[in-house]
């Protein structure tokens, strides 16, 4: 495939997010109180590095076969009460924090998507975005569970 100066620009701001979700998930996964939360991040590390490692491949010019997505539904047992205190408003923050990040990745995603000329990057592009959306999904399902969503 041969790239636009446009979707180059478009798949290094990509990269550069996707790396950042990398790296947030990986950091909060080890500062978070509850074990469900600390999978979570972990899960979704993994799943932000395979979109990385997507871009990556099509910065060189290939468009992989979208992987099956492990976004599914995750059900989440309520962690803490209904009374704050310092490590659910702890997991909160970080809960928030990822929240707006997938929400800004959709978001790239989405103008993305628009731009590409080639069927198939958009077809991967798009298969990406649903997974972000999905990852968005079960952070909310998490805060929904443990009070933190309102």
């Amino acid at each position: 495939m041969q790239l636009t100066q446009k979707e180059s620009d478009l798949l290094k701001d990509l990269k550069s997010q996707e790396s950042l979700c990398v790296e947030k998930y990986t950091k909060h996964a080890a500062a978070a109180a509850d074990a469900q939360l600390k999978n979570l991040f972990s899960q979704l590390a993994q799943e932000e590095q395979r979109h990385l490692d997507t871009i990556t491949q099509m910065e060189g010019g290939t468009v992989p076969q979208a992987a099956g997505s492990s976004s599914g539904q995750t059900a989440f047992t309520a962690t803490y009460g209904t009374a704050p205190n310092e490590q659910k408003q702890s997991d909160a923050y970080l809960c928030s924090d990822v929240l707006a990040t997938e929400k800004h990745a959709s978001h790239l995603y989405d103008v993305s998507i628009f731009e590409f000329k080639d069927a198939s990057a958009r077809s991967a592009l798009n298969h990406i975005q649903k997974e972000e959306q999905g990852h968005g999904k079960r952070i909310y399902d998490y805060m929904q569970t443990n009070g933190m969503y309102s």
